[in-house]
């Protein structure tokens, strides 16, 4: 381990397990350590901060929590492989109390969404607008049965801007349709007009597959409006026993 950069000690402790964290952090970054890299152990680190081994191990288990190391029993402790999991499961967690923070994140994707449906239109393939097309017709029929149909709902969304490749993109808008979902407590079947959720996302699709990028936005806007007064309504109305 000669060739890697030391860890440089902490000249004072105020709140150690976070401290410990954030120099864990810089140290993976400093030497460049990639998924699946092992870290030198417990003890070493330990002496190479000046911390004792507990602080370590609670650090250590701190950023396993998050996503960011890994420890293989008998073997040791490895840089995992980036996972939005736990950043999605905290955020759901974090906002599922505060009505402010939901209108925030519903904003968000409202935005992300209408500013890149043009660039969608551009790339989409027919294969693509079969695949949107087919789960609209799904969440008709669910919707003409009072049915919920979030996970179709969820995979419109991943459809719409599958073409372009984007993998951040992608993981962005998994993680605010279902923080958001989580967050909220919206239920699709809280909606008095599940008929209208469809047409929305029906009404997309078709100005999607004609190219017109004006009334594409305009549809967007339009089903995050309706979203936005459906948990207005659900906040408002007491709660059904």
């Amino acid at each position: 381990m000669s060739n890697l950069k030391a860890m440089t000690p902490l000249s004072r402790a105020p709140l150690l397990h976070v401290t410990v964290q954030e120099s864990l952090k810089e140290y993976i970054e400093a030497n460049q350590l990639k998924a699946g890299d092992p870290l030198p152990p417990e003890t070493f680190l330990a002496q190479q901060l000046g911390v004792g081994r507990n602080s370590m191990r609670e650090a250590i288990k701190a950023l396993e929590s998050l996503g960011i190391l890994e420890t293989r029993r008998g073997i040791g402790v490895f840089v995992k492989e980036f996972s939005f999991k736990p950043l999605l499961d905290n955020l759901a967690y974090g906002l599922q109390d505060s009505l402010r923070d939901v209108e925030e994140l519903r904003e968000i994707r409202r935005v992300l969404e209408t500013g890149l449906i043009g660039k969608t239109i551009a790339m989409i393939s027919e294969a693509d607008l079969a695949a949107l097309r087919d789960v609209t017709a799904r969440m008709k029929v669910r919707a003409e049965r009072q049915e919920s149909f979030a996970e179709e709902d969820q995979r419109f969304h991943q459809l719409l801007f599958r073409c372009q490749n984007n993998h951040m993109l992608s993981a962005l808008i998994d993680i605010f349709w279902t923080a958001f979902n989580k967050a909220s407590n919206f239920n699709d079947l809280d909606n008095p007009e599940p008929l209208d959720t469809w047409r929305d996302h029906h009404e997309i699709v078709e100005a999607v597959a004609r190219k017109d990028v004006e009334q594409a936005r305009k549809r967007l806007d339009d089903h995050y409006r309706g979203i936005q007064q459906v948990i207005a309504r659900n906040r408002t109305e007491p709660s059904k026993a």
